[in-house]
């Protein structure tokens, strides 16, 4: 037989957040060869939530089905509800996902359904989409592409309601720079091929698009001239109008001029017919005379209804307009209120809806009741116009910005989600799953970097925009505003601060320092007294252009929130291997290292990356030191080219590292493993790659995580925790497999990997056994150790496999086996995933006995250095790992041993009564039935002498268990006995982490010695009175076996 033996570190102290990383030497891969994805087929990422929906700009509704919705996430893709908005199902996992801008359903099939990519909400965390536009025609099972991917943001889409073949969009196009594929576009065989039949320029595309419900042949559209840079927006100027068709979308008039509408500059356009009286049109226009027009005469002529700056504010993040399927006068105008007018628009009420900032509805053409509305907080279905909505607690669709972790046990990770709060949640919990319960609000807001103080995970630190800074105290609930300079500059332009904060400026704690936090506007700024004071540590580390530190918005209208703040810093560290290393980069290309604490800084910029660089993420080698990774991004430039560069000399010298990362695929972060020496991941706006080789080349790395943006990465106790901007939160749980990966464990018959620490944090069980997640609720990680197994081979019936788990003494503890019922083991070929609870076997009990206190239950393992005997047929391997204490506990090594040797005598004790009981039952079961089969015939003497030992028995089992006890209150009666004066004394020792008390070994030295007593009774009645007893028998000559006469 074939012994191997697997070597890991054992730890028997750990201070978390603080224990340094072990160095795995990496095996040697050639610099074109890339990992095997075989080899990540044991991995999986775990949602972790939070269930709080993220921003929606598209909904539809079934016409056939009341309950059926759908939604369209920014970033989320498409999900589908089949129960009024209680529970919603992704159904674009697999094909597509990324940010959603039209949905809509065949009218006369609602099996086929065309989405198009890319949201139609323009603001400054936009998600574009590569897709273009997609159709299934099973209601969502599967999908298939047809095109138009180049138009970016598809923001509408309109199906034909007789004929599902012809369908129209409305495409934006590209909204960091110019392109020809925009406009609306027309296929007449169902997508397959389009043609675009309004184009008006390369800057301006399709805001809106609608059909006369009684004429498809009558279209309208809003076109906008609308463009992005890093420092600004530019909604409205030559381009935009008010479009109308006659046949079919084939040929377009612009009907801007007509008589009524608004001179000037036009922005965002929004347009809506009336169902029930299709002469009457609707028009909310951005304009500086501009806001909601009605036409009674199919666009010939045009009236103001209303300039409420209640349904005109931002207008480019809003400027929709929809009309009640049955009255013509109720008009609804999505602002960041819901807006409701009954009078034609001339007047609006703001109607409550969960969640603010809306931007789409769609309404039952059946029934103007029954309505879904889209909004920064996802999607909510209303039955009653509005008066009542589903949740948005139900959607785990939220766009997190920047992600960190805390030093608490289990350790939260913590991110500002887009359009909401905050938020801290739990990576894992000590019950069954991770609930709504386990987050809550933190410091900052929306937009916000979030970090917790190193020292104590309740005190948190949180940005927002305009420079706000918050220390939040979870202890006392005190907020605390610390902004470095606090002189808010909502409204005002770059170029009228002091110092520029950007929207998501970055905050940090000093590796090397826990009370020194940095933060960084256009300089970088530390505070050692929690933000009671603030010292700048750097000049302007930016290009500090004033060409381009001005208002945005315009021409028509302004909008600064300092999403467009420019020439400011957007990343920034201290490195984690060097003190005083300060690294830093802007968002306007710069790149800075102080290698005293700030006092000299030098540019380090690489020197052939492109101008106006966007540096998002700084990453230090975790093993070299002077090896950073820096990752930049110029899509705000409509560049969409992956940028990581990697200098291995601080900065004097830079390399692109991309190779392998598709050349759209821009990147927002990438992190170095901390136990692999050049393990990469990388977060790209569509998807995750890693890298074996320092950034050389780089492969997929998607494994289970849907197609979504990823915004951040960070690794903590050897978890990958990904934000995501659109799907919440995930994390890949324990590298160990990852970082061990290595082309010859495929051509192993069996493999198991090294394993990761395990915490003393035992698994939660029911009555009930394993049950099914609940909704709105999230897996936990494994808990207990975890064994990552390789098999080449198939399982058969024949195959011989087993786990043993042995104690740090080499002692047995519990076995699991194949075809094992008592404790099964299932495997396959490729990879498994074992999972010892930490427990030691429970007490034996006997069927039908009624106990106060129960079965002494399980017994968990105490921290220590374990070891897996594995057997796999002919191989068998020794598997060590650990088990660490709960950081929470305040627990000596010794007082865990004490408990756990305390534990297993009482069980053993306990184990004892019950083979006593059992022993007594059969010896009195069996003298009975031997009697009883003598009959008549039976000698006096025996009979006497058997009911002699059976009362003896009796007596015994009596002290035993209470026999009087035949429902689980009887006892109130009857007094427990010993069985259940054990369980007592267990579960007191077993309620917590901690020595046995003196009081418990009292008592269980007092019930000891009493099982004992009787034990030693039953043992003298079984080796003496029924060796009598047999000898009367055998001296009688009774037959063993009667028959009856009768």
């Amino acid at each position: 037989m074939k012994y191997l033996l697997l070597f890991s570190c054992f730890l028997s102290l750990h201070v978390l957040g603080l224990s340094q990383s072990k160095k795995v030497k990496a095996p040697t891969i050639s610099s074109a060869q890339q990992m095997d994805a075989a080899l990540f087929g044991g991995a999986k990422y775990r949602l972790i939530g939070p269930f709080r929906g993220g921003r929606s700009a598209a909904v539809a509704g079934s016409l056939q089905s009341r309950n059926t919705f759908y939604f369209g996430a920014t970033g989320g893709g498409v999900w589908k509800t089949t129960d009024g908005g209680s529970n919603w199902k992704n159904i674009s996992d697999g094909y597509f996902g990324s940010s959603i801008g039209a949905i809509a359903l065949a009218p006369s099939n609602e099996n086929i359904i065309y989405v198009g990519e890319g949201e139609n909400t323009m603001r400054g965390n936009v998600s574009e989409g590569l897709g273009g536009v997609w159709k299934s025609i099973d209601g969502g099972k599967t999908w298939k592409n047809c095109g138009l991917k180049e138009g970016r943001h598809i923001t509408n889409i309109l199906v034909d309601p007789t004929n599902p073949s012809i369908v129209w969009a409305g495409v934006m196009g590209h909204l960091f720079g110019p392109n020809t594929e925009r406009g609306v576009f027309k296929s007449t065989d169902g997508g397959q091929t389009w043609k675009r039949t309004l184009f008006v320029n390369e800057q301006t595309g399709c805001s809106d698009l609608v059909l006369d419900p009684e004429n498809a042949n009558i279209l309208y559209a809003g076109t906008w001239r609308v463009i992005r840079t890093p420092h600004s927006l530019e909604s409205g100027g030559e381009g935009s109008g008010l479009w109308k068709s006659i046949d079919g979308g084939e040929t377009w008039i612009n009907i801007s001029a007509a008589r009524g509408l608004p001179k000037g500059t036009w922005g965002i356009v929004g347009v809506a017919v009336a169902p029930s009286n299709t002469d009457k049109l609707y028009a909310i226009i951005e304009n500086e005379k501009g806001g909601l027009y009605s036409s009674a005469d199919k666009g010939e002529t045009w009236t103001l209804q209303s300039n409420d700056n209640n349904i005109r504010q931002r207008a480019w993040y809003y400027t929709k307009v929809f009309v009640d399927a049955k009255n013509e006068n109720v008009v609804y105008c999505p602002n960041v209120n819901f807006m409701k007018s009954r009078d034609g628009g001339k007047t609006f009420q703001s109607l409550r809806t969960p969640h603010g900032d809306h931007h789409d509805l769609w309404i039952d053409p059946a029934d103007g009741k029954r309505m879904i509305v889209a909004d920064d907080g996802g999607a909510q279905v209303s039955f009653d116009e509005g008066q009542n909505w589903s949740t948005y607690l139900n959607q785990p669709t939220a766009q997190l910005y920047r992600v960190s972790t805390d030093n608490a046990f289990p350790y939260r990770v913590l991110a500002a989600q887009q359009d909401n709060s905050t938020l801290r949640i739990r990576s894992a919990t000590y019950g069954s799953y991770i609930t709504e319960q386990d987050w809550e609000p933190t410091a900052g807001a929306e937009s916000g970097y979030v970090v917790a103080d190193p020292l104590n995970p309740n005190i948190v630190y949180g940005g927002n925009y305009g420079g706000y800074l918050s220390r939040y105290d979870h202890t006392s609930g005190e907020n605390r505003a610390i902004s470095v300079w606090p002189d808010n500059p909502m409204g005002a332009g770059a170029d009228a601060l002091k110092y520029r904060f950007q929207w998501n400026f970055p905050i940090f704690f000093s590796p090397h320092d826990p009370k020194k936090l940095y933060c960084a506007g256009n300089a970088l700024f530390a505070t050692e007294n929690e933000g009671a004071s603030w010292k700048q540590v750097s000049p302007d580390l930016t290009t500090n252009d004033k060409s381009r530190q001005y208002s945005s918005g315009g021409p028509i209208t302004k909008d600064n929130t300092s999403v467009e703040y420019y020439c400011t810093i957007f990343t920034a560290m201290e490195s984690p291997l060097e003190k005083d290393h300060l690294w830093t980069g802007s968002d306007d290309g710069l790149v800075h290292f102080s290698k005293d604490g700030g006092k000299n800084w030098t540019n380090v910029t690489p020197t052939d990356a492109p101008k106006w660089m966007m540096w998002n993420a700084i990453e230090a080698d975790p093993f070299q030191k002077g090896v950073i990774y820096i990752t930049g991004t110029r899509y705000k430039l409509d560049d969409y080219t992956p940028y990581i560069y990697k200098t291995e000399d601080y900065g004097n010298s830079w390399k692109l590292i991309t190779a392998g990362i598709s050349s759209l695929h821009f990147t927002r972060v990438m992190r170095a493993d901390h136990k692999r020496a050049g393990l990469l991941y990388a977060g790209t706006e569509f998807g995750m790659y890693i890298s074996y080789d320092g950034g050389n080349n780089w492969q997929s790395f998607q494994l289970n995580l849907p197609l979504v943006p990823i915004t951040d990465l960070t690794i903590k106790n050897n978890d990958l925790i990904v934000a995501t901007q659109g799907r919440s939160l995930w994390i890949l749980d324990d590298l160990s497999m990852i970082q061990q990966a290595d082309a010859s464990i495929l051509t192993k018959s069996i493999y198991v990997y090294r394993a990761n620490e395990s915490y003393r944090m035992p698994g939660v069980s029911t009555r009930w056994g394993a049950m099914s997640i609940p909704a709105n609720s999230a897996a936990n990680p494994p808990k207990g150790a975890v064994l990552n197994i390789w098999l080449k081979e198939e399982v058969t019936d024949s195959t011989q496999a087993a786990i043993s788990i042995l104690d740090p003494s080499g002692k047995l503890i519990k076995r699991f086996a194949v075809n094992n019922k008592e404790n099964p083991l299932s495997l396959k070929k490729g990879f498994n995933q074992f999972v010892w609870d930490l427990k030691y076997p429970e007490a034996e009990k006997i069927e039908g006995l009624i106990l106060w206190n129960g079965v002494p239950g399980s017994i968990t393992a105490a921290p220590g250095n374990y070891m897996a005997k594995v057997q796999f047929n002919k191989d068998t391997l020794l598997v060590p790992f650990t088990v660490l204490a709960d950081p929470n506990y305040k627990c000596s090594q010794a007082d865990y041993d004490a408990q756990l040797n305390f534990l297993t005598q009482v069980r053993d004790k306990f184990n004892l009564t019950m083979l006593s009981i059992r022993q007594i039952r059969q010896a009195r079961q069996q003298i009975t039935e031997f009697i009883s089969r003598q009959g008549k015939t039976c000698p006096t003497a025996i009979k006497n002498l058997g009911d002699s030992l059976s009362k003896q028995l009796t007596q015994v089992e009596e002290l035993l268990h209470q026999t009087k006890a035949k429902s689980g209150q009887d006892v109130l009666n009857f007094p427990i006995r010993l069985d259940d004066k054990l369980s007592g004394v267990f579960d007191m020792a077993n309620s917590g982490n901690m020595a046995p008390p003196q009081q418990a070994k009292d008592v269980f030295a007092d019930l000891a010695k009493q099982v004992d007593q009787a034990v030693s009774q039953l043992k003298t009645i079984l080796e003496e009175g029924v060796k009598a007893f047999n000898k009367s028998i055998a001296d009688s000559s009774l037959p063993v076996i009667v028959i009856a006469e009768k």
